[in-house]
């Protein structure tokens, strides 16, 4: 990618964007579609390595379900309006146009047929034929606002009437994640909420989970619950704690020190099976093991105390018929609520988003432009918009960015 002008020469544009990731080039599609002149701008000279990594590489670009109750954030109407305005049918329609194939996974996730590089080669080339300048790899030095916004950077000066920022947050900085957008937001007075990892697995203290450990690698189909949230899809042992779509979920919401409520076995009522197999002379892990996996079963029932359960160990693993009802009840009240309180979670190098960022109170919904500040926009990951796992993130990238392209 080629500078537009040489180090110390100042370069004139209707609008600047910086971070040249999934709301980066959507934004500056849409701008130069208008006749705009835009300049997009990156610190990293690989381009969008964060679409390049999505769903081991099939890019789950968006989700037919997206709606406004599948994101987070401190002001959860915020998202509705460019949510509207560009939906996932939006860009299924684009890539129908240009002959990318694609293929629903499940609960509504979209992933390109030909891997993700099909999705930034058609973004590439279509901000390429729009006329968007590119400045990558750019190191900013400094942003000023005066009657226009002069951004400082390795590439020279640049000049611009509207100001972009799509850096996105904090997670999987191995890839160049920065707080640099939150930093701007600051610099102009806009205030950023609470930041925190998203989408990311969940770790316990070490001894307490040693034994559990032995079971990395195995997955549940189980329902995980946090406040009034919860999420029925698989989680996945780990050596450091649980990880796996459910938990992914749920770790959005999870607050530290609060314990995750989780049904193992959502599907069946435990308290009638248990009881109608009371007389029965089968080892409670071998009924279990119908069920469940039986290393699993050997684990967890081994982790109870002997006074847990009435007095008596389920680690024992005696015949149904030698536990009384109360011990049964017991052991399905766990196994419906099975209670566990991570110490905290893998933190940013493995978080798939950052919760939390640019308050959302002080942008314009419908244009993503601050309120205080004109030509100032802020889109996609680095806004207090968190998605689900499964694709809403990216439909909140391009809706995002669309929006900011047809007003800045």
């Amino acid at each position: 990618m080629e500078a537009a002008g040489s180090a110390g020469v100042s370069n004139q544009t209707d609008v600047l964007i910086i971070g040249a990731g999934a709301a980066g080039m959507m934004c500056a599609i849409t701008a130069a579609r208008r006749g705009r002149s835009v300049v997009l701008m990156d610190h990293t000279g690989r381009l969008a390595e964060k679409i390049r990594i999505s769903g081991g590489g099939r890019c789950n670009f968006t989700n037919l379900n997206a709606k406004p109750e599948n994101f987070i954030s401190s002001n959860p109407h915020f998202c509705r309006s460019a949510l509207a305005r560009y939906t996932p049918q939006h860009f299924i329609n684009w890539l129908n146009e240009n002959g990318i194939g694609y293929h629903e996974k499940k609960l509504g996730q979209l992933f390109c047929d030909d891997g993700s590089e099909a999705i930034i080669a058609l973004l590439k080339r279509e901000c390429d034929a729009a006329g968007v300048k590119w400045q990558a790899p750019c190191s900013i030095e400094g942003v000023t606002h005066n009657k226009y916004f002069e951004v400082n950077s390795s590439r020279g000066k640049f000049s611009a009437q509207s100001l972009v920022i799509a850096t996105g947050g904090l997670s999987i900085p191995k890839i160049g994640a920065t707080p640099f957008g939150y930093k701007v937001a600051q610099q102009f007075g806009i205030p950023v909420t609470r930041l925190k990892p998203g989408l990311v697995p969940l770790s316990f203290h070490p001894v307490a989970w040693s034994a559990y450990a032995e079971l990395s690698g195995v997955s549940v189909d189980a329902s995980v619950s946090y406040g009034k949230h919860s999420f029925r899809e698989n989680l996945l042992f780990t050596h450091r704690g649980l990880s796996g779509p459910a938990i992914l979920q749920i770790s959005s919401y999870w607050e530290h020190g609060e314990p995750l409520h989780i049904n193992l076995l959502p599907d069946l009522d435990m308290h009638d099976l248990l009881l109608k197999q009371r007389g029965s002379h089968m080892l409670l892990h071998n009924f279990l093991a119908q069920y469940l996996s039986k290393r699993f079963v050997e684990i967890w029932c081994g982790q109870f105390s002997p006074n847990n359960i009435d007095g008596h160990p389920i680690s024992a693993n005696k015949p149904l018929n030698q536990y009384s009802e109360k011990d049964l009840d017991l052991l399905a009240d766990r196994l419906h609520d099975w209670q566990i309180t991570p110490t905290g979670t893998l933190g940013y190098t493995k978080a798939e988003v950052t919760c939390g960022g640019v308050d959302t109170h002080a942008l314009s919904s419908k244009t993503m432009q601050a309120n205080d500040v004109p030509g100032l926009f802020f889109i996609g990951e680095v806004v207090d918009v968190t998605g689900w796992l499964g694709g809403y993130n990216f439909q909140w990238a391009w809706a995002s960015g669309y929006a900011a392209g047809l007003a800045c």
